[in-house]
């Protein structure tokens, strides 16, 4: 597995309209992209920092796993985006090989049109790590 650079880092908030304008106003950052990712159940906003981005992640539905992770007490960092060059698919069937838990089986549409796949923190020293290529 090729990873190249951190990607993104997945920020779990109630309301992107309540903490965007801390984003925004006093770190001097700017929202690039608002969209929904039905599949998913979250709406997201897209932040650049350097060469990172950050994804603000909202719930759309009480079943969705942001959702859930907010009910359980969970606030912040959501998860760690690595871009991978050679292909998320490869990088799973070498994740898988080498005994890492995998949370999606093969790659799927994510937000700005990337493919991605998520591992399990409880195989990645408690980080949810997500793998993301462009489509």
């Amino acid at each position: 597995m090729k990873i190249s650079r951190i990607d993104h880092l997945g920020i779990a908030v109630k309301s992107i309209e309540e903490v965007l304008p801390f984003y925004e106003n006093v770190l001097g950052l700017k929202c690039y992209a608002i969209e929904e990712v039905a599949d998913q159940k979250v709406k997201t906003a897209f932040l650049k920092c350097g060469e990172v981005k950050i994804e603000l992640l909202e719930p759309t539905s009480e079943d969705s796993t942001v959702a859930k992770y907010l009910e359980k007490g969970g606030r912040g960092v959501h998860h760690m985006a690595f871009y991978v060059e050679d292909g998320v698919a490869n990088a799973l069937a070498e994740c898988d090989e080498k005994g890492i838990r995998l949370i999606d089986q093969a790659p799927r549409p994510g937000a700005e049109q990337m493919m991605i796949s998520f591992l399990h923190p409880k195989s990645t020293v408690g980080v949810l790590t997500e793998l993301c290529e462009k489509a």
